[in-house]
């Protein structure tokens, strides 16, 4: 497993070391956040940063903070670790679809060196819209939302080169994918995000809702899933989801009825799941 350092993910949406995974949600419920903490965090070698069409003053903030902070594995500065393929919204289209390739056969070329190396797409949506944009111009049949008919090839085919090689020498290497998704609106039944739920193993769906009353990160953790087996045992997992379940209810059903109206059972658990989210 890979472990990310964050409590939510690595206890209840782990992802493997190798393994690909999602963060889709809706502008400003944190999803760059989300990355640069991973890329403080997690127990990798090397962590390659593709700011596909991003806003300028984020690539910025990484070229700021990182080199200021401490790597707690090698004591030396984060940046040494990093690598930032720079490309943000104001660069042409053309070039933001070589930014993600550039940044996956980078992470391919360190993974062969026995390396474990997470790279993190920062967004595949705008990468998907220079497609869509490149597709129109040289007049290929579009297929939903004006997308290129091969759309899900081509993302399946993008997240298909994460994984762990086992090299002549004995050892391991590994690339661990993680990509973005801005769906206009949160809306996750447009093609992008479903073409990318496809081909990922966990999905750590951000929600606004969560992210209006500060609770980052905002993942929301029913919605939510992962495929990989994790550090926790599954089926105190499947509890700790039943309990947030059940506290959701309850809290549905308080908004009706009221404090006064629940009973003293049904209060205890939403208690429970509020406590548990808290600290989660």
């Amino acid at each position: 497993r890979l472990v990310a350092g964050i409590r939510i993910v690595d206890a209840f949406f782990p992802v493997a070391r190798g393994g690909v995974y999602c963060i889709p949600g809706p502008f400003g419920a944190g999803k760059t956040v989300l990355q640069h903490v991973t890329s403080r965090h997690a127990d990798v070698d090397i962590v390659i940063v593709a700011a596909c069409g991003e806003r300028a003053g984020e690539v910025v903030e990484i070229l700021r903070e990182f080199p200021e902070l401490i790597d707690p594995r090698t004591g030396k500065s984060l940046m040494e670790r990093t690598l930032i393929i720079c490309n943000t919204s104001s660069m042409p289209v053309a070039a933001r679809e070589a930014s993600v390739y550039t940044a996956v056969t980078i992470a391919e070329y360190y993974r062969q060196m026995g390396l474990d190396v997470l790279l993190l797409a920062d967004s595949t949506s705008r990468w998907a819209q220079a497609l869509r944009e490149m597709s129109g111009r040289l007049e290929e049949i579009p297929g939903e939302e004006a997308f290129p008919a091969y759309l899900e090839s081509v993302i399946a085919a993008f997240y298909e080169r994460g994984g762990v090689v086992k090299l002549n020498d004995g050892e391991t290497g590994s690339v661990t994918i993680g990509g973005t998704v801005s769906p206009a609106g949160g809306n996750f039944d447009e093609p992008v995000t479903q073409a990318t739920l496809k081909v990922v193993g966990a999905f750590h769906g951000l929600n606004r809702e969560r992210s209006d009353a500060r609770r980052y990160p905002a993942i929301h953790p029913l919605d939510s899933w992962s495929k990989y087996p994790g550090m926790v045992d599954a089926k105190q997992v499947e509890e700790a989801r039943d309990v947030l379940r059940r506290g959701n209810e309850v809290n549905q059903m308080m908004k009706v009825v009221g404090e006064e109206g629940t009973s003293i059972e049904d209060f205890v658990m939403f208690l429970k799941s509020e406590f548990l989210d808290a600290a989660y």
